[in-house]
């Protein structure tokens, strides 16, 4: 059975069943134009905090075999990092800009003034950025309520060099236990489409 660490920010405990270790499978299926790009891959994900009041998140994928090809050796696909937290002004109780220090008392210590931040739907509103090494950054807004997740992009910034990427959606749940996941994006000139999704379980 999983236990939550002690000491956890008031505010990330709406996020608080993200956290571990999660390792699995999951299906690529991309339609660009009239090709369909279909792989199976494997994937691992860690939520995990340091403190302060937002999860850490880390993502690394990778290709399986080809089947027939002959070989067991997996192709790294993919990394993401970013930081998932509960949307909310940022105020004199919270550290930055930069290194600036917080020059005031914290404002959701407790339990009862996070309950304060619940929405009119009866979940939590929350910001999440996402950094993939390929140049693309992306800063989705969504909703926490019990154990699903649902986000989409806000903004999404590429480097020069980045390939043509203009939008996404993301759904995450817990089902018995396993994390399930779903990503819908446009890119290459394409509209929001079906992605990928995968089926997780808690290895640590």
């Amino acid at each position: 059975m999983f236990e939550l660490p002690t000491q956890l920010p008031s505010e990330v405990v709406p996020l608080s069943w993200l956290l571990g270790v999660w390792e699995g499978s999951g299906v690529l299926d991309y339609l660009i134009g009239d090709e369909s790009v279909s792989r199976e891959f494997g994937h691992r994900l860690s939520f995990s905090h340091d403190g302060l009041p937002h999860l850490n998140y880390s993502s690394y994928t990778w290709l399986e075999p080809e089947p027939d090809s002959g070989s067991d050796e997996k192709t790294p696909l993919m990394t993401e990092t970013g930081y998932w937290r509960l949307s909310r002004s940022q105020g004199a109780g919270d550290p930055g800009p930069g290194l600036l220090p917080a020059a005031g008392a914290h404002p959701f210590v407790t339990a009862a003034a996070v309950e304060n931040l619940r929405n009119a739907d009866d979940g939590f509103d929350i910001d999440v950025t996402i950094v993939h090494p390929g140049g693309v950054a992306e800063i989705y807004l969504g909703q926490v309520k019990g154990p699903r997740i649902d986000l989409a992009t806000d903004a999404v910034m590429r480097t020069q060099g980045a390939k043509p990427y203009s939008a996404a959606t993301r759904l995450y749940g817990l089902v018995d236990g396993h994390l399930l996941w779903a990503w819908d994006i446009a890119a290459l000139g394409q509209s929001l489409r079906t992605h990928a999704s995968g089926r997780l379980k808690r290895v640590e």
